[in-house]
């Protein structure tokens, strides 16, 4: 059988219990007819690039599926229908690797670089130099230094 990958945006009210409910309809959808789940992750709650039937954020979830072709446009009429589905993107792929997707990887490399620079007092070079007190230090001894010669002066 054909091997496809498919992502799907849930909308942000409902839980994340609720999501899994819904792949868990996908999956006796498939099952029923012999195809299967090959890969599952959940990408959690995310920011949409713009709003979609007013929802500003979507549970991301990407699927691995070993299906025909017929049980696919099934799964997804199926899921147009459900209101709980802002978006669904299958695509046919060649194989499906079980390592975490450029995604997920991707997360847990911006939570580590974060981490480094917020907690501490430094900042990363060449950042936040956009004129709005990048050298305050610099400049409040200069301050400093002024107002004491005018006050020496008088």
């Amino acid at each position: 059988m054909p091997l496809y990958e498919s992502v799907l945006i849930a909308r942000n009210d409902i839980s994340q219990a609720q999501v899994e409910a819904l792949v868990e309809q996908i999956e006796t959808l498939l099952t029923q007819d012999g195809g299967s789940i090959e890969k599952r992750e959940f990408w959690g709650l995310r920011s949409l690039a713009y709003r979609i039937k007013k929802n500003r954020k979507g549970h991301y979830v990407l699927l691995g599926l070993n299906a025909r072709p017929d049980q696919i446009r099934e799964l997804e009429r199926q899921l147009s229908l459900n209101e709980d589905v802002l978006r669904v993107l299958t695509l046919r792929v060649e194989e499906i690797t079980q390592d975490p997707s450029p995604i997920l990887s991707r997360k847990g490399d911006d939570r580590g670089d974060r981490g480094n620079f917020r907690g501490g007092n430094s900042k990363p070079a060449g950042r936040f130099d956009s004129g709005r007190g990048g050298r305050r230090g610099d400049d409040r001894e200069e301050y400093r230094a002024r107002e004491g010669a005018e006050m020496d002066a008088e």
